[in-house]
């Protein structure tokens, strides 16, 4: 398998400055979704480094895999419980009982998103640099 994780550090970077956007923009729940797929691919990033399988789209779970080689805080881990929930919620109107996505979620989740997802992205790029 090639590695190529600095080319999914770029992507996630490019996810974050998408999340950006949207909250500017007023998409909330797109924000979101660009914030949790940025920490998806900052973990897959140091997935890609170490030469491990990188499965799911489990924020959580990625991180989560991480653990025993890396010391990854509780925090960090509520963190991207909350960004998964994001995942699917964020896009499908099938998800929610009445209105579209666009309708439930708020600026603040948004700036919360993306600031999580903005240390989950600071934590894995620490980590390369050492690797």
């Amino acid at each position: 398998m090639v590695e190529r994780s600095r080319d999914w550090m770029d992507q996630a970077e490019g996810d974050l400055e998408h999340a950006k956007n949207d909250l500017r923009s007023g998409f909330y729940d797109w924000a979101c979704f660009s914030a949790q797929q940025s920490a998806e691919k900052s973990v897959k990033a140091v997935l890609q480094k170490l030469g491990a399988e990188a499965w799911g789209h489990s924020v959580f779970d990625l991180l989560s895999s991480l653990r025993g080689r890396f010391e990854v805080g509780s925090e960090l881990l509520d963190y991207a419980l909350e960004l998964d929930k994001a995942y699917i919620s964020a896009r499908y109107p099938n998800v929610h009982p009445s209105s579209s996505p666009r309708r439930r979620y708020t600026r603040r989740e948004a700036e919360r998103s993306i600031e999580y997802a903005e240390k989950i992205f600071k934590f894995c790029e620490s980590i390369l640099s050492k690797i």
